[in-house]
């Protein structure tokens, strides 16, 4: 009898399918969408206050030391873990996961077919919601993001390349999808 009960019990957690409703998701869009937000403005205010005081090369060396702890100050805050990853990645520390590049690749595939992109709400093998949203450049990033020589001058090059030695996070042009917002919410 034992034995039975634990195979209708194994079985019962089998059956139950770690989805969200409908409201709930909506619910987690819109928990996300006041996340991102919130992180993107703490996070360019920042920037743009260095930029005013110096340019990228002042933007660019406190990016390096003060992005991560910013984000993680925010998550801190809302209770969540705050990410920001990309396929061309400057601070490695943003590695993403196998999830967030395939949601990535689905993003510009969907840029591809000029299709809407809109956030992704969903639940893991491990009851986890998350949160993934398109992370798109705007025109006053190109100064560290875009084509060299057209908006990142030689010397910006050089500082990013001797702080960020492998960055590939250059190139882009305004619109271009530059990454995703991964918010992983805590039970």
């Amino acid at each position: 009898m034992k034995n039975l009960l634990l195979v209708l019990v194994f079985l019962g957690m089998l059956s139950c399918d770690n989805k969200l409703t409908e409201k709930e998701k909506q619910e987690y869009t819109n928990k996300g969408n006041e996340i991102s937000q919130a992180t993107f403005k703490a996070l360019g205010e920042k920037l743009t206050e260095q930029m005013k005081l110096g340019g990228p090369d002042q933007a660019i060396p406190f990016c390096n030391v003060a992005a991560i702890p910013i984000t993680q100050q925010l998550s801190e805050e809302f209770d969540v873990i705050i990410k920001r990853t990309s396929d061309k990645l400057r601070n490695p520390e943003n590695k993403p996961s196998e999830r967030e590049l395939e949601i990535i690749n689905m993003y510009h595939k969907l840029i591809s077919e000029e299709r809407e992109m809109t956030p992704i709400v969903e639940v893991d093998k491990n009851n986890n919601k998350h949160y993934y949203a398109p992370i798109m450049l705007k025109v006053n990033c190109l100064a560290c993001h875009g084509k060299v020589e057209e908006f990142v001058s030689l010397k910006t090059d050089s500082i990013i390349k001797s702080l960020y030695p492998n960055d590939k996070a250059i190139g882009y042009s305004e619109g271009d999808l530059r990454g995703i917002w991964s918010i992983e919410f805590k039970k």
